[in-house]
């Protein structure tokens, strides 16, 4: 069985992972509007793994006996000055979101709940990747932003990329 003060904390974060969702799912629009389908595709496959991101911590109070308490999801901003201002949103974001899953983890630590600590290195692993991404398109967009040639191949580039849930097991 989770511990209470645990299980409200991770329904706490489920909330900022749906919240996160949406604030993608806002940027993947502005850069619609924008022409940017390259940097549109890549926030909705961020908005899709917030998603997963949250459903992974949804099964796992479940499965240790505890009760999802969906909560309201805030307004999200949904203007930014320029390709560089989305991504420096975006960096700042997967930073808080770093600071909140270290939260959880210095709670699992005080009440000693290793099951949660094991679930949550996979959090910790996922969130360090996430900033490194952030903070690379970030400075790539600061260098080229004003050269649209290079905007266009970058644009370009970031259309390929594809969801895979990495939250789910492998298959056997």
């Amino acid at each position: 069985m989770i511990n209470e003060r645990m299980e409200k904390e991770i329904n706490d974060q489920i909330n900022a992972e749906f919240w996160s969702a949406y604030l993608y799912l806002s940027m993947s629009a502005w850069f619609t509007q924008r022409n940017l389908p390259g940097f549109a595709n890549w926030m909705y496959v961020q908005y899709q793994e917030e998603i997963s991101h949250g459903m992974k911590m949804f099964r796992y109070i479940h499965e240790r006996g505890g009760n999802v308490k969906l909560l309201p999801i805030a307004k999200v901003d949904s203007e930014w000055k320029s390709p560089s201002d989305a991504f420096q949103s975006t960096l700042e974001h997967e930073r808080k979101v770093t600071s909140l899953i270290n939260s959880l983890m210095d709670t699992a630590h005080e009440i000693r709940d290793y099951a949660t600590i094991n679930f949550l290195n996979w959090y910790i692993e996922e969130q360090v990747e996430e900033e490194a991404n952030a903070d690379e398109i970030y400075n790539k967009l600061l260098m080229v932003e004003k050269d649209l040639a290079a905007l266009y191949a970058l644009d370009k580039e970031y259309s390929t990329r594809v969801f895979v849930d990495a939250t789910l097991p492998a298959a056997e």
